[in-house]
């Protein structure tokens, strides 16, 4: 089974945040693949369906973007899935809005979201989708930028990515990661 995994932070306040494009692309594959997305003992949004013959599972962690590995280990523990078949997909700040980069393994890079499930997966070596958002400019704190809304400029860029992302999620069901990144990769 493949467990695709959006980070973001849940919330009304959040919604519509640079933060949250994770959760942009696991609600798109959730509305191609019809699946509904409930809450769960994993202290996520969570649903599975059968894509290309192949199980695959979405969750947006409902733990605050800080703690997501706090929501992907149990589920992974739950459902016997091994860190060779998770994705996470998440906001970069050192991308430009709306270019995507797909990894097979790395660092945090100082995103805390990842930092917690390196820490709860004990391991770097999970498969990642970033989507660009940009750095602040004029001064403005990390926190209050990632936190804050697109501009109208950024939106067109970022929602052709949310979907450029999901199509890599749709190959990635079958093809390897690898072949995956080459299509993708910009």
């Amino acid at each position: 089974m493949k467990l695709f995994v959006g980070l973001g932070n849940p919330g009304k306040e959040y919604e519509q945040t640079r933060h949250n494009v994770g959760f942009f692309v696991i609600d798109e594959l959730a509305k191609r693949w019809n699946v509904s997305l409930k809450t769960a003992k994993f202290r996520g949004l969570f649903g599975m369906a059968s894509v290309s013959g192949e199980k695959v599972a979405l969750c947006k962690p409902l733990t605050y973007m800080n703690l997501s590995g706090e929501c992907v280990r149990p589920l992974m523990d739950y459902y016997d899935i091994s860190v060779d078949d998770v994705i996470v997909i998440y906001d970069d700040l050192d991308l430009p809005p709306g270019k995507i980069r797909l990894r097979l393994k790395g660092s945090s890079g100082g995103h805390n979201g990842v930092k917690s499930l390196i820490q709860h997966l004990g391991t770097e070596q999970f498969k990642r989708i970033r989507i660009g958002i940009g750095r602040p400019t004029g001064g403005q704190p990390v926190t209050d930028y990632v936190l804050g809304r697109f501009t109208e400029e950024e939106k067109p860029a970022v929602d052709k990515a949310v979907l450029r992302a999901a199509d890599a999620c749709e190959q990635a069901v079958t093809a390897p990661f690898i072949q995956v990144m080459n299509a993708f990769n910009e």
